[in-house]
């Protein structure tokens, strides 16, 4: 029977992925939105965050005896970096790029939820701390998507812009 701590483990792998996934996704649909300097400066900025993320989560695992997953990161890395350059194929990227980091936000947020409550179950209340703290920006984060997704439509339908 697995124990809440190898569970937590396992997940805390998984949110390292899931941050350098979102790290690869928003530094490279970044590198394209030129016309768009509010949505390119807040997504450096979240970008800035993620890689504290994930080196909190890092740090979690090694109070916890273990490290990342090699497979886990890879295989996350390669998809995050895939589903960027996809983007580069479609005229709306921006809105479409914006309404899926809306979404990963909110994917982030629940796994956080998740995170944390395995913690407390396994007896770890600081790391339950900073799972907390890293779930508060990327509700920050999803927070600002959601209000500036109508106000980012709104250019892209009045100035044509593709990026």
């Amino acid at each position: 029977m697995t124990t809440p701590r190898e569970h937590l483990i396992d997940w805390l792998q998984d949110a390292y992925a899931m941050e350098v996934q979102a790290e690869k996704l928003m530094d490279n649909l970044r590198s394209r939105l030129n016309q768009y300097p509010s949505l390119s400066a807040k997504l450096d900025q979240h970008i800035q965050e993620t890689k504290g993320q994930a080196e909190q989560v890092k740090q979690c695992l090694h109070q916890l005896g273990a490290d990342t997953s090699s497979l886990k990161t890879g295989f996350a890395a390669f998809t995050g970096t895939a589903q960027a350059l996809s983007g580069m194929f479609v005229t709306d990227e921006v809105v479409k790029g914006a309404v899926f980091s809306h979404a990963f936000e909110q994917f982030e947020v629940a796994n956080y939820t998740v995170l944390i409550a395995a913690a407390q179950a396994a007896g770890e209340p600081a790391i339950a701390a900073t799972l907390e703290a890293i779930r508060r920006e990327e509700e920050a984060m999803a927070g600002w998507l959601r209000d500036n997704l109508p106000a980012l439509v709104q250019q892209f339908l009045l100035t044509g812009e593709k990026r």
